[in-house]
């Protein structure tokens, strides 16, 4: 990875939050909102199954723009793109398989980023984990940002100010970290100070791969060695550091699903306090 990449890419352009309409997903359409509205980004929320009526439970981005102080109350629709150039799409998809629905359309609209709530220490949302039969659907290989619904957060959903202070990016030999190293550099670019980027490794130094890290006024670099048993260690570093966000880099060559069903990432996701950014493999 070359330096200049750390430097100069935006985090993402798109970002696509598939919502249930549950009070518990509220926190991450918020984490979505912002992401979009700070790298004025297109913005779809999806919603999958339900009736025509459906349309009037979508989160409302305008009424929240407002709430955060960012739109004037009753400001027009097209006041989203004109004062602050988020595209909105909301869409409705029917059927009574809503991840089958929900990755068809985005085999036919790839996103760069999905951000999902999590429901408590139940690791992935129900809705997302199929069945032997919906395998084709395991292919999206998108960077998924897990929100848990009733955990911190890094955005206010009162004001829609980010917190980002401190990442957490777990390092090892394999899979390869430089992914999730760029983007937690990517993501720097949200914060209003400069952030605190932590590498963690189960092991000692010399087990560590060796890694050229880029310096900016964006971030800085601190190192943790544990030894012991992986994931407890990773969440036990998170939550001594206060971190507002995890970084971890997915095997996911055969989409991000199968790479998260049963690993490190997954695991730690269901211990995990606050936001967790899973980025695939190259």
């Amino acid at each position: 990875m070359k330096q200049s990449q750390f430097l100069e890419m935006p985090f993402v352009k798109s970002v696509f939050h598939p919502s249930d309409f549950s009070e518990a997903s509220r926190n991450a359409f918020h984490h979505a909102l912002a992401v979009a509205l700070r790298r004025q980004t297109r913005f779809i929320v999806l919603h999958a199954g339900g009736s025509r009526d459906s349309w009037l439970n979508f989160p409302p981005v305008r009424a929240t723009l407002e709430k955060w102080g960012l739109l004037e109350k009753g400001s027009p629709r097209s006041a989203v793109f004109e004062e602050l150039k988020i595209r909105v799409e909301k869409v409705q998809l029917g059927g009574l398989n809503p991840l089958g629905a929900t990755l068809g359309y985005l085999q036919k609209h790839p996103t760069d980023l999905i951000v999902l709530s999590t429901e408590g220490r139940e690791g992935l949302p129900r809705w997302i984990k199929p069945s032997a039969a919906e395998k084709l659907a395991q292919k999206s290989q998108t960077m998924t940002l897990f929100v848990p619904a009733a955990a911190r957060g890094f955005v206010s959903p009162e004001d829609g100010s980010v917190s980002l202070k401190k990442i957490l990016v777990p390092v090892d030999r394999t899979p390869s970290p430089l992914p999730a190293l760029e983007y937690a550099t990517r993501i720097t670019r949200m914060a209003e100070e400069p952030v605190q980027i932590i590498l963690c490794h189960i092991g000692d130094s010399t087990t560590m791969p060796a890694l050229d890290l880029p310096e900016s006024s964006h971030w800085t670099w601190g190192k943790e060695f544990r030894s012991g048993e992986v994931v407890d260690s990773i969440v036990q570093i998170a939550n001594q550091h206060n971190v507002d966000l995890i970084v971890m880099a997915t095997a996911g060559r055969d989409g991000i699903l199968d790479a998260l069903r049963g690993s490190v990432t997954e695991q730690v996701l269901r211990k995990s306090s606050c936001p967790l950014l899973a980025v695939p493999g190259y």
